[in-house]
């Protein structure tokens, strides 16, 4: 096990089913055989108590092995009722397996890593997520060949695959051509430099349009195959950069003859079914076991799955932790990471570097000086593209304009920018792109698009398909988005406009401008509408005077490095993220990283667990049947099944209905309940039967005032 914990984990294997050999369970199972009943006598308090006897505090792996981990207090209370009440049954249990497999009762007792301590309680709480993870997931595969045989694994690591990318990835850049290719190739080479060096923290600063993907993948690659890790996972914030980058890493990794393929792509927007998985449903299969525990040598997922995978308590969410041991982890778009939870994050990320074999990338064009918090003073890493090699003036492609004060109107920014043939606009809120669209459309401006998230996911793929086009043919066409276009998603625009808001973002928008680099400078202007919007939580806030405080007219732009620095410390320092606050008792405040902190030492894992969640609830799912005239039959079979279908087929049916959902803000989702415009689906899924825009989605009469509508 590459962290160090084989003696324990397989000693935990061998005690977490101890109890299934007390004649009260053997008889339960005997009147339960050949039906789908549970057996219903629980099993886990005598393995708990024969491995406290043995390891300790990791006793709580077996106690939890169904339910969850647990608290510090649960596993308290079950020692002590054994000690008192129940010693005897369980000696007997004991016995009795014992008889069968001697093993449990091992001559001396299980090791631990020698560098574990009980003081780094850090290390501590990552050693018993991972022991948890590969404890359960045994149990899981042991399940499934009982009852289906072995499973079907991948046959292929990283070092069969480096060849293979390099050929593919020499192919696909003969096909480009664009003026960056040198800077591209450039950043490559740096890339596969650093791959040689040990396993560790490592940075990519590099700027937009620099190739990113194909420099961590090929670093990730070559670096797993160098020092013997078994796989690369890429972690992105958004569904729409994980389908791109496993889209580009499929067509460069998945070989035809192969019985598996090598990239996993794994979110909630993926469908792993086999009707409609490609080649025919031939890795469908595969690609639905391998989803569960990360077996597979190229993972695609997001972060929110990631991050509250490790956080989480459940067996079904960890059973893939394990995986990170000996592995390489490129997060991508690092600076996406909410700030409220970065304490557990990059405390987490440190503890696997230092202690668990694996290397971790943060790759970002606007790296945020993670190294000001508390979890990662003092931690030593590498920049992927050195300093020195002066990047981010080398590949600077724009100027900017601020537009600051005075203040435009709405009605001046669509004049403006309806006279460009191509331009794209960002805004902070749903609203602004809403009202700024209408306006663009009555001051005449040609194939004038609409993106937020009020349209379905399938209505936004649609139109950034059509955007990419026209585009690529040198069409006409102007685009309002919120920021979901920023970070990642391929768009090459010479003009971008970019609503006032926090300084990275503004770099993010302007990395859509000039992208491949075939004007001497694209035009980024970045301006504070007179009626805009902006979101309201602490972080926001933060980070817009942080901007306000380092950049605008006369004080520089987001594309000078050192400036980005004191950008990101004086944002991080304004939150106070070190200090402890908030709750999981219904409170109004969300506990924050350094609470999460305070019950990761107290080993409180429901805590911990109810406590992270990388995304705020304030907005629904809402799935919308009329997205596409095309789809509508599809659709509607889903929601039909739904209603009806077990809990196992729900989650399948809910990842199929993923590109007819779109989101919108939970008092205007009961507001259409009570006017008869939606219902209740599913839990807090609502259905949506009103009126749906073609254009801008989901739309709402309230959320603008008679002014904003009239010309």
């Amino acid at each position: 096990m590459p962290f160090g914990g084989g003696e324990v984990a397989r000693f935990l294997g061998l005690t977490h089913d101890l109890g299934k050999g007390k004649p009260s369970w053997q008889e339960a199972l005997r009147q339960v055989s050949g039906s789908d009943r549970p057996v219903g006598v629980p099993h886990k308090d005598e393995g708990t108590w024969w491995a406290s006897q043995q390891v300790g505090v990791w006793a709580s792996v077996v106690l939890g092995h169904h339910g969850g981990l647990p608290d510090r207090e649960a596993l308290r209370e079950l020692l002590e009722k054994a000690t008192t009440e129940r010693l005897a049954e369980f000696r007997a249990t004991l016995e009795r397996v014992a008889a069968v497999v001697p093993e449990i009762r091992p001559a001396e007792r299980p090791q631990l890593p020698g560098w574990l301590s009980p003081k780094d309680w850090q290390s501590c709480d990552v050693f018993m997520r991972l022991l948890f993870s590969a404890v359960v997931d045994a149990d899981f595969l042991d399940t499934e060949r009982h009852f289906s045989g072995a499973r079907t694994t991948s046959q292929l690591g990283p070092a069969d695959l480096v060849e293979r990318f390099d050929e593919e990835r020499a192919k696909l850049v003969a096909q480009r051509s664009s003026p960056l290719d040198g800077l591209r190739s450039e950043v490559y080479d740096y890339a596969l430099a650093a791959s040689a060096l040990p396993p560790g923290m490592f940075r990519l600063p590099a700027p937009t349009g620099a190739g990113k993907t194909l420099a961590m993948a090929g670093f990730g690659l070559h670096h797993a195959a160098r020092h013997g890790l078994r796989r690369v996972v890429m972690a992105v914030p958004f569904l729409s950069i994980t389908e791109q980058n496993a889209g580009v890493l499929r067509g460069l990794l998945d070989g035809e003859d192969d019985e598996t393929p090598s990239v996993l792509e794994h979110h909630s927007g993926i469908r792993l079914e086999a009707e409609d998985s490609e080649n025919g449903g031939r890795f469908a299969w595969w690609q639905r076991l391998a989803a569960e525990n990360w077996d597979a040598p190229f993972v695609v997922t997001t972060m929110v799955r990631l991050f509250e995978s490790i956080f989480a308590r459940r067996p079904s969410a960890m059973r893939k932790l394990h995986r990170l041991a000996g592995a390489v982890l490129v997060l991508d778009e690092v600076q996406a990471l909410p700030d409220r939870l970065l304490l557990p994050i990059l405390s987490v990320l440190r503890t696997l570097t230092e202690h668990f074999g694996t290397t971790v990338v943060l790759s970002s064009a606007t790296q945020p000086s993670y190294w000001s918090l508390g979890p990662f003073q003092d931690l030593a890493v590498r920049d992927i593209v050195p300093a020195e090699a002066g990047l981010a003036q080398r590949a600077r492609r724009v100027r900017y304009v601020w537009r600051l004060d005075p203040r435009p109107t709405w009605e001046e920014i669509a004049a403006e920018v309806s006279a460009e043939p191509q331009a794209l606009v960002v805004v902070n809120t749903t609203k602004d792109a809403a009202v700024l669209h209408r306006r663009l459309k009555q001051a005449g401006a040609q194939e004038c698009v609409h993106l937020s998230t009020r349209m379905t996911a399938e209505h936004r793929r649609r139109v950034l398909s059509d955007v990419k086009e026209s585009l690529g043919r040198g069409e006409p066409v102007v685009v309002v988005s919120t920021q979901l276009v920023e970070a990642g998603v391929d768009l090459d625009f010479p003009v971008v406009w970019r609503a006032w808001t926090c300084a990275d973002s503004v770099q993010q928008a302007a990395g859509r401008c000039n992208r491949d680099g075939r004007l001497e400078r694209g035009l980024v202007v970045v301006f504070d509408p007179e009626k805009g919007g902006h979101p309201r939580d602490e972080s926001y806030k933060a980070g817009l005077a942080a901007t306000e405080a380092v950049f605008g007219d006369g004080q520089g732009d987001p594309e000078q490095p050192q400036l980005l620095h004191t950008y990101y410390r004086q944002r991080f320092t304004k939150q106070n993220l070190e200090q402890p606050i908030g709750s999981t008792e219904g409170g109004p405040v969300r506990p924050n990283g350094a609470m999460i902190q305070r019950w990761r030492k107290d080993r409180d894992f429901p805590r911990v667990a109810a406590g992270f969640r990388m995304i705020e609830e304030s907005s629904l799912s809402v799935v919308v049947p009329d997205t596409n005239s095309d789809r509508r039959e599809e659709a509607e079979r889903l929601i039909a099944e739904l209603q009806y279908a077990t809990p196992s087929r729900q989650r399948m049916l809910l990842r199929q209905l993923q590109p007819f959902m779109a989101g919108i803000p939970k008092h205007e989702a009961t507001k259409a309940i009570t006017e008869g415009d939606a219902t209740w689906l599913l839990g807090d899924l609502v259905l949506w039967r009103g009126p749906y825009d073609e254009q801008r989605g989901l739309e709402s009469d309230n959320a603008y005032t008679e002014e904003d509508l009239v010309a």
